[in-house]
């Protein structure tokens, strides 16, 4: 019966884990999922460098477009013989980071999700796919709200301002405005998991619509960097019902873990 329990035992943390694990054990797994993620960004970032010029071109088009509807020529500014390079170099992290979400959604789930039941780690797969999907599919939206955004932004100014933008400055806006979003977009899955580990539940979040409101459109203004109504309304309108949408998974898988129990 010993060995059996200590293959048990053994068999769990290979898997993922184990909520008995000491301390010294959760920190050595934690390395281990930080080792992994990091260098799925370094092999994401090998990746990104050898596509530079097309994925810069790909962020610079709405810069273009701005540019070409002004009747300009759409150049950029380099303000020292090393940004080209340091350019280069902020695609490659970033874009590295965004091609390795998948792996840190994986890698941070099977970190914080070990207590879980059997039938709930069933769950792991589908948590990190949506995930994902809500991470891109937010970051889509930042693509698509650029060119107003710069418009609004540039509106500020007078017939003085000539838009000669520097690509350093311009990349790093744009890749932060794109992360942004994306971390918004997993606002139901946040929801979804707390409603699952009983932090709150359905009902409160129901009682709470006013409240949730009034964050979602606090955090709309945070995460955009204008305050017009356009940007905050595509940005608070999808993220509002995303936490009606938060609420019911939540309560059915809530309903399902207490009819399993």
């Amino acid at each position: 019966m010993k060995l059996g329990r200590k293959q048990r035992s053994q068999d769990e943390n290979s898997s993922g884990g184990s909520p008995d694990l000491s301390l010294v054990g959760h920190l050595s797994e934690l390395r281990t999922r930080l080792i992994r993620s990091v260098l799925a960004i370094v092999i994401g970032a090998i990746v990104v460098y050898i596509f530079n010029k097309a994925i810069f071109d790909f962020l610079a088009e709405p810069y273009y477009a701005l540019q070409e509807s002004q009747g300009e020529d759409g150049d950029f500014l380099i303000r020292s013989p090393t940004e080209p390079f340091q350019i280069v170099l902020s695609i490659s992290g970033y874009g590295g980071m965004i091609l390795a979400l998948p792996v840190i959604f994986y890698q941070l789930a099977r970190f914080i999700l070990p207590g879980l039941k059997p039938n709930e780690k069933k769950m792991l797969i589908p948590f990190v796919a949506a995930s994902i999907i809500l991470a891109f599919a937010g970051m889509a939206g930042g693509y698509y709200l650029m060119p107003k955004t710069l418009d609004v932004l540039l509106s500020f100014g007078n017939d003085s301002f000539k838009e000669l933008f520097s690509p350093s400055d311009y990349i790093s806006f744009f890749v932060k405005m794109l992360l942004a979003f994306g971390i918004s977009a997993e606002l139901p899955l946040v929801l979804v998991f707390l409603q699952m580990v009983g932090i709150v539940d359905s009902d409160t979040l129901r009682k709470n619509r006013r409240f949730a409101m009034v964050a979602v459109v606090i955090l709309a203004a945070v995460v955009t960097p204008t305050g017009d109504p356009f940007t905050l309304g595509v940005l608070a309108i999808p993220m509002y019902l995303l936490y009606e949408i938060a609420i019911i998974i939540g309560s059915r898988l809530t309903r399902r873990r207490g009819a399993a129990a």
